[in-house]
C-alpha cells in the first residue's frame, strides 16, 4: 500500500472480529515497525506488552475497566480485539542516557527538557504500530488506561515502577462499527494550522504534495461516500 494510502486510511476502529487472530508474524512485524521510531539520544526507552491469549486480555479488561462497567457500546466492541499492546516510557532510561559522557548531563536534571521526550518517543512507537496495522489490511485503536487503574494494571503484569503505560493499542481484523460522531467536526486544513515565517501568517498553496494528492482526494471521496450511507447509530 502507498504510505499516503495508509495515513488516510488510518481511523480509530473500535469494534473487532473474536475469531480472527492476529498471525504471530504480523504482530511481530508491528513490534519490528515500533523499535524503528526515532529516540532521543537512541535512548530507546520503551517497553511493550503484548497481550494476545484471551486470558491475559481478560486480565487487562478486568484490571482497567471500571468495576461496575457494563461491556456494551465502545467497551464491547474493544474487549473482542484479539491483542492487546501497551506501550510504555521510562524517564530514567533517558535521564541515564543523557548523564552518559558524550551528553554530560551527569546532575540527570529533568528540568533540562524542554518537555517529556520519554513519552513523545513512546508516542511515536505508537503511532507507527498504528499505520502497520493499516498496511497489514487490520484496525487499531489507540485509548488510554484510567490513571486510577494503573497502579491495579502494573500489579496485574509485574510493570516496573520504572515504565509508565502512555496508553494501550488494540489491534485485529475490523468488524461493522460507528464512526466517531467527533469526526463531524471535520479536519481542520493545513492553511488553518500551518504558520510561515511568523505566527499568523498564511503561505503556501494549501495543496498536498502532488504524490499524495490522488491517495488524499481518492480517500476523502471514500469517506465522504461512507459517511452518507451510514445510519447514525448514536444512542
Amino acid at each position: 500500500m502507498e504510505f499516503g494510502d495508509v495515513v488516510r486510511r488510518r481511523r480509530m476502529v473500535r469494534n473487532f472480529d473474536p475469531d480472527r487472530p492476529v498471525p504471530a508474524p504480523v504482530v511481530d512485524g508491528l513490534l519490528d515497525l515500533a523499535i524503528r521510531a526515532p529516540s532521543a539520544g537512541f535512548s530507546q526507552g520503551w517497553g511493550f506488552l503484548v497481550l494476545s491469549s484471551r486470558e491475559d486480555r481478560a486480565r487487562f479488561w478486568a484490571a482497567t475497566a471500571p468495576a461496575d462497567a457494563v461491556p456494551s457500546g465502545w467497551l464491547a466492541g474493544m474487549m473482542r480485539a484479539p491483542l492487546l499492546v501497551v506501550p510504555h516510557a521510562s524517564r530514567d532510561a533517558y535521564l541515564d542516557r543523557y548523564a552518559e559522557p558524550d551528553k554530560g548531563w551527569t546532575d540527570r536534571d529533568e528540568a533540562r527538557w524542554p518537555v517529556p521526550y520519554w513519552y513523545v518517543d513512546a508516542g511515536f512507537a505508537s503511532l507507527l504500530m498504528l499505520l502497520g496495522a493499516v498496511d497489514a489490511g487490520l484496525g487499531a485503536c489507540f485509548f488510554g488506561i484510567p490513571p486510577e487503574a494503573t497502579a491495579t494494571y502494573r500489579e496485574a503484569f509485574g510493570v516496573p515502577d520504572a515504565y509508565t503505560p502512555i496508553g494501550a493499542i488494540a489491534v485485529g481484523y475490523p468488524a461493522p462499527d460507528r464512526r466517531s460522531p467527533s469526526l463531524r467536526r471535520g479536519r481542520r486544513p493545513a492553511t488553518e494550522v500551518a504558520h510561515w515565517g511568523r505566527w499568523g501568517t498564511s503561505s503556501g498553496s494549501g495543496a498536498a504534495p502532488s504524490g499524495l494528492r490522488s491517495a488524499a482526494t481518492r480517500e476523502d471521496g471514500a469517506s465522504e461516500r461512507r459517511e452518507a450511507s451510514e445510519p447514525d447509530r448514536r444512542p
